[in-house]
C-alpha cells in the first residue's frame, strides 16, 4: 500500500511539472526561482496590504548583506547559516524581507501565544521566500511583464506553485490548530482557513488559503502541493521538508511549551467531574416511591393495631358514664383563661352595641388616617428589588459589578422564521451544492434590513430631557463610545455581513474558480463569513468585508437558530440583536432607554403585522419583561372587583336567616355584608398606608394577594360572629346591646387567638431573606391584625345598627321602609346545615366509612410526600406572563433556537497583583502560564458543558495584553523622538520615531512598571489589521483601576451553554459558583495576595435565580418556625389538650404535604410565590382544626367541647368541625321568652354523650376530678359554614403558579375531623376528656 500510494504522488508530481510552463529551468540547492520585488500585482484590486511581488530569478542564492542578516536573524532564524554574512545565502533582497516581516507580524499578533506554532508559520513564509534552496521546491507557473524603470522591463511573478512534504506540512498544521483567539474563545485557524472555519480546516486547505490572492493578503498566487511522503514531485523537484516544532515542546531550553489551551498535546488529564447525583434507587425501583409505600404500611399496621386494641379496651370498660378523669390544672387554666377573656370582650361588646355610630365614626377616621400613606406607597416592580435581598450574595456581587462596569447591557431581540417558505439548493461557485433554508432568501433579508433602517431613524421625544432621543444616544457602541454615531452601534444581524447596506446586497460578479466561471452573489458571500467571520475580505470577486458596520465580528451562532450541526445555511431562524447601554434607575438617561424601546416595541409590532402572512416574527425589550406583568396586574383589576363582589353576594346571602318570604328583605344581610367588606379592604388599605409612612416599600403581589387574604380571614369572622349571634338566645331580662356583647364574649377570645396566630405566623414569615416573602409577611401581619381590631369595633357597630334595623322590621339598604312591626314566622333555615347533618355527618361517621377514610387519608398522605419530593424548584419566566403576551412565543423561540447561552463573567475582586509575573501566570492561558491559571480552568470547565454548564471560554485581557506586547508584531511602540517622544505609538503610524521604538525588546514579561504603564495604552488602542490585539472593544470595559493605575476590578466572559428552564439556570448558578471558588484558591496562593480576594462569577441571570439555591431550606425552615406558634395557640384553644394539639398540628403537616404534592401533579413548581402562599395558608388554621371549640353552655343552644360548670354563660372560642358532638344534627330547645321559638327536641343518645338540665347554673371552678354533669346541647358548626378562602388564589401575579389546590386543604380537614373520632376518648363530655377542647 505505501509503495502504491508512493507511485501514484510521484506519477500525480510529474504530471503537474510537466504541465506548468518552464519557467523554472533550474532545481538545484543554491539556486532561486524569484528574487527582488517588481512592484505590486496588476491581478490583486483590493488588498489589506502592499501587495508587491518577487522578479523571475532562476539564479543562484546571494551572500546576505549585514544588514540584511541582522533582519533575518530576527524574522528567519534557521536561514542563518553561521556568524558572517557571507556564510549565510539567501533568495530575498532587503525589501522583500521587510515585506515578509510584515506578514510575519499581522500573524504574530494572532499566534505568538503559541510559540511553536508562530515559529512554524514563520518558517513556511520564511523558506518561501528567502530560503537559498528556493529553486528545489518552487516552480513559477505564471508571470507579467512590469517596467520599473522606463526603458527596463522585468518579469514578475504571479503565480507559482510550492511543493511541500505532506507530513511536514500537516505537523506545522497540528501545531497551530488549537490557538486561541482570547478576544472571542474561538479558534485563530477561523480566521486562516477561508470558507472551510474551524471546523473543517485541514493543512491542504489552510495553506491553500495563505496562498489566495483573494483573501485581501496573500501579494499573489501560490500554488500548494502536498507531496505524500517518500515520494518526489518529478524532475529535480524536491518537496520541502524539516522539523516542525511539535506545540507541546518549547522552542529551545529557557522557551515554554505551548498552553494547554492552545494545544491538546500539552494538557494534564483532567478527570471528568462528578455530574449530578444519580436519582435514589433500591435496585430497579425509585427508591422514594418504595420508602412511602413502607411508611403507608407501617401506618396502616400502626392504625390497625391501634384500632383492634382500643376495641379490646372499649369492651372492659364498664358503662358509659362511669370513666372519671381529672381536669388538670392545665384545663383548668384554660378555662379561666377564657373566662377573663370572654369577660372582657363582652364588656367591649356591649359597650360597642350602645354607641355604633360614634364607634364607626373612629373607626373609619382611624382607618382613612392610616390609609392616606397610600399616597406615599413606592411600589416595587424591578424583579432584583422584589426576589433578591439586598445582603445576598447575588445582590452584592451585581452591586460591586455595576460599580466597577456599569449596569450589564439591555437586549433588544427579534427573531424572525418564514414557515410557509421551502428550501433551496443554491450551486456556488466556490463552494459547491448548499442549502438554503426558506428565511435565507433575498425578499426576507431585504425586509429585515427594511427593519433596521426604521429602527436607526427611530426618535422619540423625551419631555425630561427636551429633546429627541435616537439610537445612537442610547446605543451600545464598543469601538467609539465617547462620540457615537448610527453606524458605531453593536447590532448583530445577519445582513451585517453586508454592513447593513441594501447595496452590497444586491452586488453579483463573475468568478472563476478552477475551471469554473460563473456569477457570486449576497450567497457566496454569506458562505465565506459565516466559515470565517474575522475576515476583513472574501475570496469572492465582491471582495467584502465580513466584519459588521460598527467593526466588530458577527459570530454566526448568534446571528443564526435552528441550524444542524455547523450547516448555518440551513438556519430555521435569524436573529437581529440590538445592544443599548444599561443605566441606574435614578440617572435621566434610564427613562430615555425606556422611551427608545418602547419605540422599538411599536415599529417591530407594525413590521410583524406587515409581513405576518409571510413571516413569523417573535420579540422582546429589555423592558418586555416588566411592562407584561404590569398588564396583568391591570388587566386583573376587574377580576379583582368581580372576584370581591361574588364574596360580597355570597355572604349577604349565606348570613340572612329566613323565616318567610314576605320577611326576605328584612331579614337579609346586605348592608351588613357591604359593611363586613367594607372593614376588610379597611384593614388593607390601612396597613398598606401605615407602612408606607414607615418607609416600606410594597409590590404587585401585595396587591394582589393581600386583600384576598385578609378577605378569607374577615368573612370567616363574619360568618362566625353574625351566625353565632342569630343562633343566640337573648336572656330574659338581657338589652339587644348585652346579647351583642356577650355573643362577642364567646367568639372573640378565638378571633383574638387565632388572629394573633396568624399575625405571629407572618411576623416569622417576615424573617425570610426574599424581599417579596418579608413585605409580603408584614403587610399580611399588618392587615390582620387591623381586620381584627376593626372587627370587634367596626363591624360590632355594624350588627347592633342591623340588628335595630331588623327588630324594628325595616328593610335592608332601604331602611326607612319596612314591614309592621312583629315577630318572624318561624324559625331560619339554611341549606348547608340541614345537608351536612342529615347526608355527610351520618356517611362520614358511620362504622364502617370511618375506617376507610382514615385509611384513604394515611394514603393521601404518603402519596403526597412521595409527590413532594419530586416537586420541580423554579419559576420559569413563561409562567409570569399573561396567556396572550408575545413574550410567550419570543420565549419558545428563544429556547428553541439560539445557540449559545447567556454571557458570564468572572469578576476578580481588589487586591490580587496582576503585575508581577507570578500573578500573570496564575491567569493567562498562553505559553508560560500556570497548567491550573484561571483561564486555564475554565477552559477545563468547557469540556464538560453538561456539568459545568459553560460552553465558550473566557476571554482573557491579560492573554491579548501579553500578546499585544510582542516585540514581533508592530503594535506596542513608543515615540523614540519629536514632540511626541515617550507617547504610544499606534499601529497604524507610519512615523520614522516609531520605527525602533518597541515597548518590550523580548519576548518575556513585562516589569510591574512596564505593566502598569502599558496596560492603559493597550485598552484604549483600537484593532486593526497590523494589530487585532488592541483592546478597545473587547476589554476597554473589563478591567477597572484607581487613579494611581491598580487595578481594583477585572472580569472575564465566558458563555454559558443554552439553558432552557429555571432548573438549569439554577444549577449553572452552582456550578459557576463552584468553579469561581476552586479558581479563589488557587490565586489566594500567589504571594501577596489577600485573604479576601475573591473571584465571582456574575451574569445578569444569576440575581434572580439565586433565591432557588435556598429556597427549600428556607421553606422549610419558615414553614416549620411557622408550626410552632400555629401548635401554641392550639394548644391554647383546645383547653392545654397536648394530644389534641398534636393531632392539629399533623393535620396541618398534612395540609403542607399535600398541598405540595399537587402541586406536582398540576406542574405546579416550587418558588418563592408558591412559599408566600403556603405561609398564608398556613396561617389561617380555622380549615385544619385549630380554631379551638366553643366552650358556651348558655341555655338554649350552647354547645360545649367538654363539661363546663353547670350554667356556666359560655367562653366563646370555635373550631372546625373536629368533634363528633358537632357533626350531629342541632337540638334547639323552646325558650318560653322567645316568641316563636324552636320545639324541644329528643336529646342526643346516651351512649354518646350523658345528661345535663338544660337550666343548669354555677360558677366556673377548677376541682380536680369533679363530675359535672354532661351532654351540652351542639349545634352544628353555626356560622362555620365555608369561608371565602378559595378566593385567595383569584388576583395572584402568575395565574399558573398560584393556582393552588384547594381540595387538599378540604381533605386535610376531613382527616382531622376523622382523626378525632377515632379516639373514644374525645367522643366522650366527661370532664377531662381531652382538655378544654374536647
Amino acid at each position: 500500500m505505501p509503495g502504491s500510494l508512493a507511485l501514484a504522488g510521484a506519477v500525480l508530481g510529474t504530471l503537474l511539472v510537466l504541465a506548468a510552463p518552464t519557467l523554472t529551468p533550474v532545481h538545484r540547492a543554491g539556486y532561486c526561482a524569484f528574487y527582488g520585488e517588481c512592484g505590486k500585482n496588476p491581478e490583486v484590486n483590493v488588498s489589506l496590504v502592499p501587495s508587491k511581488v518577487p522578479c523571475l530569478s532562476n539564479t543562484p542564492a546571494r551572500p546576505a548583506t549585514p544588514a540584511l542578516l541582522a533582519q533575518l536573524r530576527a524574522v528567519c532564524p534557521e536561514l542563518v547559516a553561521g556568524g558572517s554574512a557571507n556564510d549565510t545565502l539567501v533568495c530575498c533582497s532587503l525589501a522583500q524581507l521587510n515585506s515578509l516581516q510584515l506578514s510575519v507580524a499581522l500573524s504574530s499578533a494572532v499566534l505568538a501565544r503559541c510559540p511553536a506554532c508562530a515559529r512554524n508559520f514563520a518558517n513556511i513564509y520564511c523558506r518561501n521566500i528567502c530560503s537559498p534552496d528556493q529553486s528545489l521546491f518552487t516552480n513559477v507557473t505564471r508571470v507579467a511583464n512590469v517596467t520599473l524603470v522606463p526603458g527596463l522591463s522585468q518579469l514578475a511573478v504571479l503565480e507559482y506553485q510550492c511543493f511541500y512534504d505532506q507530513a511536514f506540512a500537516e505537523a506545522a498544521f497540528a501545531s497551530c490548530q488549537g490557538v486561541r483567539l482570547p478576544s472571542t474563545g474561538g479558534y485563530a485557524i477561523d480566521a486562516m482557513c477561508g470558507r472551510y472555519g474551524a471546523k473543517l480546516c485541514t493543512a491542504q486547505r489552510w495553506l491553500d488559503f495563505q496562498g489566495d490572492k483573494s483573501n485581501g493578503l496573500a501579494p499573489l498566487q501560490i500554488d500548494f502541493q502536498l507531496v505524500p511522503n517518500g515520494t518526489r514531485p518529478g524532475g529535480d523537484l524536491e518537496p520541502l521538508s524539516g522539523r516542525a516544532w511539535p506545540c507541546s515542546e518549547p522552542l529551545d531550553a529557557a522557551g515554554e511549551p505551548c498552553s494547554c489551551q492552545d494545544c491538546a498535546e500539552s494538557c494534564p488529564a483532567v478527570p471528568a467531574p462528578p455530574g449530578p447525583r444519580p436519582p435514589f434507587r433500591l435496585g430497579a425501583a425509585d427508591g422514594a416511591l418504595v420508602l412511602c409505600c413502607l411508611l403507608f404500611a407501617f401506618l396502616v399496621l400502626l392504625f390497625g393495631t391501634g384500632a383492634a386494641a382500643r376495641r379490646c379496651v372499649r369492651r372492659k370498660r364498664p358503662g358509659p358514664g362511669t370513666r372519671r378523669r381529672a381536669s388538670g390544672c392545665a384545663a383548668c387554666l384554660g378555662r379561666v383563661t377564657h373566662v377573663a377573656l370572654a369577660g372582657a370582650f363582652g364588656k367591649w361588646g356591649t359597650l360597642v352595641a350602645r354607641h355604633p355610630a360614634a364607634v364607626l365614626a373612629v373607626a373609619a377616621a382611624a382607618a382613612g388616617a392610616l390609609a392616606t400613606g397610600m399616597a406615599t406607597l413606592r411600589l416595587v416592580t424591578d424583579p432584583v428589588e422584589l426576589w433578591s435581598a439586598p445582603e445576598s450574595q447575588a445582590r452584592q456581587e451585581k452591586a460591586f459589578y455595576d460599580a466597577n462596569f456599569g449596569p450589564f447591557l439591555r437586549s433588544n431581540q427579534v427573531i424572525v422564521r418564514a414557515p410557509g417558505r421551502l428550501a433551496a439548493t443554491y450551486d456556488s461557485v466556490l463552494l459547491g451544492a448548499k442549502n438554503f433554508s426558506g428565511v435565507l432568501a433575498d425578499e426576507v433579508l431585504r425586509a429585515l434590513l427594511e427593519l433596521q433602517e426604521r429602527l436607526a431613524a427611530a426618535a422619540v421625544w423625551v419631555e425630561a430631557a427636551g429633546r429627541e432621543v435616537t439610537l445612537r444616544d442610547v446605543c451600545y457602541a464598543p469601538l467609539n463610545p465617547a462620540n457615537a454615531s448610527l453606524a458605531d452601534c453593536c447590532v448583530t444581524s445577519v445582513t451585517q455581513y453586508f454592513q447593513n447596506n441594501g447595496t452590497r446586497l444586491a452586488m453579483t460578479a463573475t468568478q472563476t474558480a478552477g475551471k469554473r466561471t460563473g456569477t457570486v452573489d449576497w450567497r457566496d458571500h454569506l458562505l465565506y463569513c459565516v466559515n470565517s467571520p474575522l475576515s476583513f475580505k472574501d475570496i469572492t470577486a465582491l471582495e467584502l468585508s465580513c466584519m459588521a458596520e460598527y467593526g466588530g465580528p458577527v459570530f454566526p451562532f448568534l446571528t443564526f437558530g435552528g441550524y444542524p450541526g455547523s450547516e448555518y445555511t440551513e438556519a430555521e431562524a435569524l436573529i437581529v440583536t440590538y445592544s443599548l447601554n444599561n443605566f441606574p434607575r435614578d440617572d435621566a438617561r434610564f427613562e430615555w432607554v425606556l422611551r427608545w424601546e418602547e419605540r422599538f416595541l411599536a415599529i417591530v409590532r407594525d413590521f410583524q403585522r406587515t409581513h405576518g402572512p409571510n413571516l413569523s416574527v417573535a420579540f422582546m425589550a429589555e423592558r418586555s419583561l416588566e411592562d407584561e406583568i404590569n398588564r396583568t396586574t391591570g388587566e386583573d383589576v376587574p377580576i379583582f372587583a368581580i372576584s370581591y363582589l361574588v364574596v360580597f353576594a355570597y355572604v349577604a346571602v349565606a348570613l340572612g336567616e329566613y323565616t318567610a318570604w314576605r320577611r326576605v328583605l328584612v331579614e337579609s344581610k346586605v348592608t351588613l355584608a357591604l359593611g363586613g367588606i367594607a372593614v376588610v379592604l379597611g384593614a388593607v388599605f390601612a396597613s398598606m398606608g401605615c407602612l408606607a409612612f414607615m418607609g416600606l416599600p410594597s409590590s404587585l403581589i401585595i396587591l394582589e394577594v393581600v386583600p384576598f387574604l385578609v378577605l378569607a380571614v374577615g368573612a370567616d369572622n363574619i360568618f362566625i360572629f353574625v351566625q353565632e349571634y342569630q343562633q343566640s338566645v337573648r336572656e330574659p331580662g338581657e338589652t339587644r346591646e348585652q346579647h351583642i356583647g356577650r355573643v362577642l364574649g364567646q367568639v372573640a377570645p378565638s378571633m383574638l387567638l387565632c388572629s394573633l396566630s396568624e399575625v405571629i405566623c407572618f411576623l416569622l414569615g417576615s424573617l425570610s431573606s426574599m424581599p417579596a416573602v418579608r413585605t409580603f409577611a408584614l403587610t399580611a401581619a399588618v392587615a390582620i391584625a387591623f381586620d381584627f381590631l376593626l372587627q370587634i369595633s367596626g363591624f360590632v357597630a355594624l350588627l347592633a345598627l342591623d340588628a335595630r334595623r331588623q327588630e324594628a322590621a325595616r328593610f335592608d339598604v332601604c331602611c326607612c321602609r319596612g314591614l309592621e312591626k312583629g315577630a318572624p314566622g318561624g324559625p331560619g333555615t339554611g341549606v348547608l346545615r340541614p345537608l351536612m347533618h342529615r347526608y355527610y355527618a351520618p356517611l362520614l361517621l358511620h362504622r364502617v366509612t370511618r375506617p376507610l377514610v382514615m385509611l384513604l387519608f394515611l394514603f393521601v398522605a404518603c402519596a403526597g410526600l412521595y409527590l413532594t419530593l419530586q416537586v420541580s424548584v423554579g419559576l420559569d419566566q413563561e409562567l409570569a406572563m399573561p396567556k396572550d403576551s408575545y413574550m410567550l412565543e419570543y420565549f419558545a423561540a428563544l429556547n428553541k433556537y439560539l445557540a449559545v447561552g447567556v454571557p458570564t463573567y468572572f469578576v476578580t475582586t481588589s487586591g490580587y497583583n496582576f503585575s508581577s509575573a507570578a500573578g500573570t501566570n496564575a491567569v493567562c492561558s498562553s505559553a508560560g502560564c500556570d497548567a491550573d491559571s484561571l483561564t486555564q480552568k475554565i477552559e477545563y470547565a468547557t469540556r464538560f458543558p453538561d456539568v459545568s454548564f459553560l460552553a465558550i471560554p473566557a476571554t482573557s485581557w491579560v492573554d491579548d495584553f501579553l500578546d499585544w506586547l510582542n516585540p514581533t508584531g508592530r503594535c506596542c511602540r513608543v515615540h523614540q523622538f519629536g514632540s511626541q517622544q515617550g507617547e504610544f505609538c499606534p499601529s497604524t503610524s507610519d512615523a520614522l520615531s516609531c520605527l525602533l521604538g518597541k515597548c518590550l525588546n523580548t519576548s518575556r514579561r513585562p516589569t510591574v512598571d512596564e505593566f502598569e504603564r502599558f496596560l492603559p495604552w493597550f485598552l484604549y488602542d483600537q484593532p486593526t489589521l497590523q494589530c487585532p490585539k488592541g483592546g478597545l472593544g473587547a476589554y476597554d470595559t473589563s478591567v477597572k483601576m484607581d487613579p494611581n493605575g491598580t487595578i481594583v476590578a477585572s472580569r472575564f466572559m465566558a458563555y454559558h451553554r443554552p439553558l432552557t428552564n429555571s432548573q438549569e439556570y439554577t444549577e449553572a448558578l452552582r456550578a459557576a459558583r463552584k468553579l469561581a471558588d476552586n479558581i479563589t484558591a488557587t490565586l489566594r496562593q500567589v504571594p501577596g495576595t489577600p485573604p479576601d480576594f475573591r473571584v465571582f462569577p456574575y451574569t445578569v441571570t444569576y440575581v434572580y435565580y439565586e433565591q432557588y439555591l435556598s429556597v427549600v431550606f428556607e421553606g422549610l425552615f419558615t414553614l416549620t418556625v411557622c408550626l410552632v406558634p400555629t401548635f401554641g395557640v392550639s394548644f391554647v384553644l383546645l383547653g392545654m389538650d397536648l394530644r389534641s394539639s398534636a393531632a392539629t398540628l399533623v393535620t396541618l403537616v398534612m395540609i403542607l404535604v399535600d398541598t405540595v404534592g399537587a402541586m406536582t401533579l398540576w406542574g405546579i413548581p416550587y418558588n418563592a410565590v408558591a412559599l408566600i402562599n403556603l405561609v398564608a395558608h398556613q396561617a389561617q388554621p380555622r380549615g385544619a382544626g385549630s380554631r379551638g371549640h366553643r366552650q358556651h353552655g348558655q341555655q338554649g343552644g350552647g354547645w360545649r367541647g367538654h363539661d363546663q360548670p353547670a350554667g356556666h354563660r359560655g367562653v366563646g372560642l370555635r373550631q372546625g368541625p373536629a368533634h363528633p358532638d358537632l357533626l350531629l344534627p342541632p337540638q334547639p330547645h323552646h325558650h318560653p321568652h322567645r316568641p316563636g321559638a324552636r320545639p324541644h327536641l329528643p336529646p342526643r343518645p346516651a351512649q354518646l354523650h350523658g345528661t345535663q338540665p338544660s337550666g343548669a347554673r354555677g360558677h366556673p371552678q377548677c376541682e380536680q376530678g369533679a363530675e359535672r354533669g354532661a351532654g351540652p346541647r351542639q349545634r352544628l358548626l353555626r356560622g362555620h359554614g365555608p369561608g371565602p378562602q378559595a378566593t385567595l388564589s383569584a388576583g395572584g401575579p402568575h395565574p399558573r403558579a398560584l393556582r393552588w389546590p384547594t381540595a387538599a386543604f378540604s381533605i386535610a380537614l376531613l382527616f382531622k375531623v376523622v382523626f378525632s373520632h377515632l379516639d373514644p376518648s374525645l367522643s366522650r363530655t366527661g370532664r377531662g376528656g381531652g382538655g378544654g377542647a374536647y
